[in-house]
């Protein structure tokens, strides 16, 4: 930061009130410097990029910044406030206040001063010395880092450099299918790595309900980037050219430290990150290693994360119709046409009709997108267009995956032809939708759609036919894939089945529907009651995750029992498949049913035979709990061996390798 701040641009005792006394303040010294030449003009620069984001900082600090035609040269200077300055910290007012100015279109210079700034700022040794310190001119050699915080100047020597104090800093990216747990879970393990390592983790969450961009800053300034997901990176070629680690969202909880300590080794021997590629968003890993199976996996999943937010509004809203209403409510009039204001029926009826039109998107959304999957944006056209042909002949749910599908691979085929130059600007835009749309609409139409409808109808049948051993073994089948992998690919397989029978409801489906949120449920209310029992068997660590886990496990959040299993696999997860097929099977043998496709304890009211459910809920719950006490039980008994023979350290959570 070399000639970026001189002693006159340091005031010690700046006695400025607010934040725009402040900038005007220190702004006046850089115009008495000659480094700005309108001060009306600067300040109204950076008022503009402070309206668009506070920047204060945790830990007393104020980053006023902004880029200005009114700047001659990147400029820095400082203030220090004794009653401290509101700046929009969230931990109160900032004593430290650095004013940044860079010329109109200094981005690099910009960036350079905020990235280097923020990296000596982590570091309490320097705050600290900016604090203490007493002249101006020293204040300034340690901004421009000629001097070493704490070390005075006379006694270094012209060959020593300055100390290198800022954290290796790393940007991290979670997102999974749903965007309910596992984005967030992963979020807080690298986290919670990142500052068990010294390492600055800052992590950008792509879930359910949006996301907020990482600031260009920090992602400028990190020195690497991980990447735990099971779907697309949205923006991904924001982090290209730095050390980047890409995996699954499960590495994210699971392997946290891993990661971060690859990142490092990728950063320190020069690997930088491919550029990013305008490729199929779920085609992250489409390496020599990475099989037709795997990428199957990552279209779906796509598919069923774009799918869940219509099942949820849709489902949810049609099922408290039929509770307001009764089950006759699909039966009445278009409210369009017949809606009384105080009427209970007209209320239901109208949540019925809004449901009805969000469930409708279900299949031609998991069409488009799973599309979108195989082949990007230009996938969606022909990828919904399959899917409201879907519905059109009937094939409901898997016709909807058939579509997607077959979208996805019609306009791969199309982008593999070569076009005449002078054409394929129009490609996008006007032929591939059109083509593929033709294609896919034939087939559906013509050839496969009728088959696909059969294969349904046949599907529905069997599902209204389910009774007595067929029932329970289905209800143990879909209990097992539930728990395996806690919110992972089988779960979401029978979740998407269950879900699937909600387009076209029947008796059987119903049931099926019921059978899997019961399941799903019960893993992590397991862990939660286990660590309450017998506490003494898990860790601090898992005793505080056991109380959230009590809510997720009544919200049907399965992942909640991620981080037991992340910890001791091979005793959580059998336990959990236990409880989860004994409920299934309890719940389908007690003909239990649901219309609500999420919503764990607070759907009941809406669920057929709710107190047999909540039986089979609770007898799931107490089976994983006896098993996983039993099992941890075993192990610990070899650490009360006689004082002769000490067990070995550690507090026996983990399995060994």
């Amino acid at each position: 930061m070399s000639e970026l701040i001189t002693a006159e641009l340091v005031d010690l005792d700046l006695s400025a009130e607010t934040k725009d006394a402040a900038a005007r303040a220190l702004a006046e010294r850089m115009v008495a410097a000659g480094r700005v030449t309108d001060l009306a003009g600067f300040l109204a620069d950076v008022a503009a990029r402070e309206a668009q984001m506070p920047t204060g900082l945790d830990g007393g600090i104020g980053i006023p910044h902004c880029r200005s035609t009114h700047v001659t040269e990147p400029t820095l200077a400082f203030g220090r406030s004794a009653a401290g300055i509101d700046f929009g910290a969230p931990d109160g007012p900032a004593d430290l206040i650095f004013l940044i100015a860079a010329p109109a279109g200094g981005d690099a210079d910009h960036l350079s001063i905020l990235s280097t700034l923020a990296r000596q700022l982590m570091d309490e040794t320097f705050t600290d010395a900016l604090r203490s310190a007493t002249a101006p001119e020293r204040t300034a050699a340690l901004l421009r880092g000629d001097e070493a915080p704490g070390e005075p100047a006379q006694e270094r020597t012209e060959a020593e450099p300055a100390a290198e104090t800022a954290p290796f800093r790393i940007v991290a990216v979670t997102s999974c299918p749903t965007g309910i747990a596992h984005t967030y879970m992963a979020a807080e393990s690298l986290e919670k790595a990142g500052k068990a390592a010294g390492v600055e983790v800052v992590v950008e969450t792509q879930g359910s309900a949006g996301f907020q961009r990482l600031d260009p800053q920090v992602v400028a300034a990190a020195d690497g980037v991980i990447f735990a997901h099971d779907v697309e990176v949205r923006d991904k070629e924001r982090f290209t050219g730095k050390p980047t680690v890409d995996v699954g969202v499960k590495a994210g909880i699971g392997r946290a430290a891993e990661l971060i300590a690859e990142v490092r080794r990728k950063a320190a021997h020069g690997e930088a990150g491919a550029p990013a590629r305008a490729a199929a968003p779920m085609d992250k890993d489409a390496g020599p290693g990475d099989g037709f199976a795997t990428r199957l996996r990552k279209w779906l999943m796509t598919g069923v994360s774009y799918m869940v937010p219509f099942v949820a509004a849709g489902g949810l809203l049609i099922a408290l119709a039929f509770a307001i209403g009764g089950y006759t409510i699909n039966k009445a009039p278009s409210v369009a046409d017949h809606f009384v204001w105080t009427e209970s029926t007209s209320w239901a009826a109208l949540l019925f009709q809004i449901g009805g039109v969000a469930f409708g998107f279900l299949v031609p959304v998991l069409a488009g997108f799973i599309a979108y999957g195989m082949a990007d944006r230009p996938g969606l056209v022909p990828g919904f267009v399959g899917g409201a042909i879907a519905l059109t002949v009937n094939a409901g749910f898997l016709g909807g995956l058939i579509a997607g599908l077959l979208a996805g691979a019609v306009v791969t085929a199309i982008q593999r032809v070569r076009i005449p130059a002078p054409l394929r600007g129009i490609m996008p835009v006007v032929v591939i939708p059109l083509l593929s749309s033709v294609v896919v609409g034939l087939l559906m139409f013509l050839v496969i759609g009728k088959p696909i409808a059969a294969l349904q109808k046949g599907l529905t049948d069997w599902l209204s036919g389910l009774t007595g051993a067929n029932a329970v073994i289905l209800g143990a089948l879909l209990g097992l894939m539930m728990a395996f992998d806690l919110g992972g690919p089988l779960n979401k397989v029978a979740y998407a089945f269950a879900v699937g029978g909600l387009a076209t409801p029947n008796e059987g489906s119903l049931k099926v529907m019921a059978a899997v949120m019961a399941a799903g449920m019960v893993p992590p209310l397991a862990m939660a009651l286990a660590t309450t029992v017998r506490g003494r068997l898990f860790t601090k660590a898992e005793r505080e995750n056991g109380k959230a886990a009590w809510v997720l496990g009544a919200s049907f959040i399965t992942e909640g029992a991620i981080p037991f299993a992340a910890a001791d696999p091979l005793r959580v997860i059998p336990s959990a498949m236990a409880g989860g097929a004994v409920t299934g099977a309890l719940s389908m043998a007690f003909g239990c049913t649901l219309r609500a496709p999420h919503g764990g304890i607070f759907v009941v009211p809406l669920i057929g035979q709710p107190f047999l459910y909540l039986l089979a809920v609770a007898v799931g719950t107490g089976v994983s709990t006896a098993l996983v006490i039993l099992l941890k039980g075993l192990r610990k008994r070899p650490q009360t061996r006689p004082a002769d023979s000490p067990a070995p350290e550690g507090t026996g959570v983990t399995v060994a390798a």
